[in-house]
Order: C-alpha cells, then sequence, then structure tokens
C-alpha cells in the first residue's frame, strides 16, 4: 500500500515520565494508514526508529523513548519536525548467542519468542545488549527466559 508518510511540527513540554515523551498524532491513523495502531518508521532531525501509534483510551500517540529522544537531539521546548511513514518491513530482531542458546534450550522457547510482540523482543534483547556487568546481563538474560517460559502455552 502505498502511503504518503505525514510531516507536522511539534514542542516537547516537560510533562513526561521515565525519560519517555508521547508524541501526538494529530490525524486519524486509521484513515490515513488503514488502522488505528500501526507499525510505523519515525524520523525527528534526520534520526529515525520503529515504532507503533498507540491509543489508550485518549488521543492517538507515539513513544518516544529516552535513546531515541537523545539521539534525535529532542529538547522540551524546542519544536521539531516530525514525519511518521508506514512500516511496511518485517520486524524482525538480531538474538545475541547467549539468549539464542537460552531459548533453543526452552521447549517451544524459540517459537515462543518469536510469537512475542517485536516491541517486547526489542526491549529484552537492547537490555542485554546494554548491560555493562557480566552479572547484569546474566540477571537480564534470567528475565527474558522468564518472560518466555511464562507465555509458553502447554
Amino acid at each position: 500500500m502505498m502511503v504518503t508518510p505525514q510531516r507536522y511540527k511539534w514542542t516537547p513540554n516537560n510533562d513526561r515520565s521515565e525519560n519517555m515523551f508521547a508524541i501526538p498524532v494529530p490525524f486519524d491513523p486509521k484513515a490515513v494508514f488503514g488502522k488505528a495502531r500501526v507499525p510505523v518508521v519515525v524520523t525527528i532531525n534526520g534520526h529515525s526508529y520503529r515504532s507503533t501509534i498507540a491509543h489508550m483510551g485518549g488521543p492517538c500517540f507515539v513513544p518516544l523513548r529516552e535513546s531515541n529522544r537523545k539521539a534525535a537531539g529532542v529538547e522540551p521546548g524546542v519544536e521539531v519536525e516530525v514525519m511518521l511513514a508506514l512500516d511496511e518491513e518485517l520486524r524482525t530482531v538480531d538474538l545475541p548467542d547467549d539468549l539464542a542458546a537460552a531459548l533453543d534450550a526452552i521447549p517451544h522457547g524459540r517459537e515462543t519468542w518469536d510469537k512475542a510482540s517485536f516491541t517486547h523482543r526489542r526491549e529484552y534483547v537492547e537490555s542485554l545488549l546494554d548491560a555493562k556487568k557480566p552479572e547484569t546481563r546474566v540477571k537480564r538474560l534470567e528475565k527474558a527466559v522468564a518472560f518466555v517460559k511464562g507465555r509458553i502455552k502447554t
């Protein structure tokens, strides 16, 4: 489906929690992209990242985590241009070797992992890769394994 990327101006304020901003979506995503909760590529100040338009009972928005905010140079009170483009690429996450081995050691582990949302998979992998100490990485690996074990349907 060929959809024109949507561009608009946004000025972030200081109303945020846990270092995350919510970028408002000032149009009806269902009318533009064909559904309300749609995967998009967000581009701000030349920095792009993949996300999903969210709708949690209020206005639609796109999350902007601290890592993307910093990479894009977004500052409270400074207007930026936001571009949202339909993300039609397959959403994959490269598994670190230790996580791949742990998943393969669990019956139905890899299959269950692959069924988890892109966001869940990405966040667990980023958490592992960001660990500075080996013991932190082990704890985060254990959390990822617990997440998968808790989702296995028997």
